[in-house]
């Protein structure tokens, strides 16, 4: 068999179980069922929404994100008439939509990726290739979901030290106003016992010039 198709075939094999993550599934959206691709990560919402708008601000775009307490789509982003030349050459409307995974699972999230063109659900009408170059752009958002994940980590660790350390600070000033307490009671406590010694002399005096009042009597 022909080296190259070895290699190639070989490249196929190694990127299909990355792209197999990827599923296309059907969600709601502007009141119509929706086919989008999703993906599972396994980052934090938080994170992976930091890696999806890193990613298309390089692009140049910033996602409108639907809200409102009425308002069904609430929570999706929106980036109208953007041009994803790694998904298609032609201008799209993207919309995304990120849900953690599982109610008890906080580190893991799904992302669901709807394309539309002119209102129109456009998955339907994308060539195989570009369908693959959708799979491959969903999966190239881990590495920088990852990134975005381990900067959360550090800046909470990072957070983490500074109540420590304040608490530290804190434990020691505490610490030093408990001493110079002690260090004035301890010289409170000499002065009362300087004071007590010389009293106790005191009325040691006082007893011995009473006796000798009291031997004087006739």
């Amino acid at each position: 068999m022909n080296k190259v198709l070895l290699f190639s075939l070989f490249g196929l094999a190694v990127s299909l179980p990355a792209f197999s993550q990827v599923s296309q599934e059907t969600i709601e959206f502007n009141k119509q069922k929706q086919s989008a691709f999703k993906m599972e990560y396994n980052f934090p919402e938080e994170a992976l929404q930091k890696a999806l708008e890193n990613r298309m601000e390089q692009l140049g775009y910033r996602a409108k994100e639907e809200k409102g307490f009425l308002n069904r789509d609430k929570g999706f982003m929106v980036h109208k008439g953007a041009f994803v030349t790694e998904v298609t050459e032609k201008s799209m409307d993207y919309v995304f939509k990120i849900e953690p995974r599982a109610k008890k699972n906080k580190n893991g999230s799904v992302l669901y990726m709807v394309i539309m063109k002119d209102g129109t659900n456009a998955a339907s009408v994308l060539t195989d290739i570009e369908v693959e170059r959708v799979k491959g752009f969903l999966t190239h958002l881990a590495p920088e979901a990852e990134r975005s994940h381990l900067e959360m980590q550090i800046k909470g660790q990072e957070e983490n030290l500074a109540k420590s350390e304040k608490k530290f600070k804190t434990l020691q000033s505490d610490s030093l106003s408990l001493e110079n307490k002690l260090r004035e009671i301890h010289l409170e406590l000499d002065n009362i016992i300087k004071s007590q010694t010389f009293q106790q002399k005191e009325v040691e005096n006082q007893k011995k010039l009473l006796d000798e009042m009291k031997a004087k009597r006739k």
